[in-house]
C-alpha cells in the first residue's frame, strides 16, 4: 500500500466521522500530521502553500489540472441585465472572471460508487 493510498483511506475516514459535510484546511493538516508524520507545523504549511498555489494560479488566469481529481478553470462572464427581485427594477450586472470546477471521470466514477 502506498503512502497515497493510505492518506486516501484516512481522508475518506476522516470524512465518515466528520458532523458536517464539510472537510477543511485544518482537518487536512491533521491527517498529514496523523498519516505521513509531518509536525503540526509543518502540516499547516504545507496544506496553505497548496491553497496559495491553487489562488495564485486560478488569479493570474492559469487553469489548475489536479489528475485523478479535476480541473478549476476560470470562465469571463460577460456583462448582461439584471433585476432586483424584490423591487423589479433593472440592474446591470458588470462582467466578471469565475471560477468552474469540473470532476475529472475518476472522480466522477468514485462517487457514484
Amino acid at each position: 500500500m502506498t503512502s497515497y493510498d493510505t492518506l486516501e483511506k484516512a481522508v475518506e475516514i476522516a470524512v465518515e466521522s466528520l458532523e458536517t459535510p464539510a472537510l477543511t484546511k485544518a482537518q487536512l493538516a491533521d491527517l498529514l500530521f496523523e498519516q505521513i508524520g509531518l509536525n503540526k507545523r509543518e502540516s499547516k504549511d504545507m496544506v496553505d502553500a497548496f491553497f496559495d498555489l491553487v489562488s495564485t494560479s486560478l488569479v493570474e488566469g492559469t487553469d489548475v489540472k489536479i489528475s485523478g481529481f479535476g480541473n478549476f478553470q476560470i470562465r469571463v462572464k460577460a456583462p448582461r441585465p439584471g433585476r432586483n427581485p424584490r423591487t423589479g427594477e433593472a440592474i446591470p450586472i458588470e462582467a466578471r472572471r469565475v471560477v468552474t470546477f469540473h470532476a475529472s471521470h475518476k472522480l466522477k466514477e468514485q462517487i457514484q460508487g
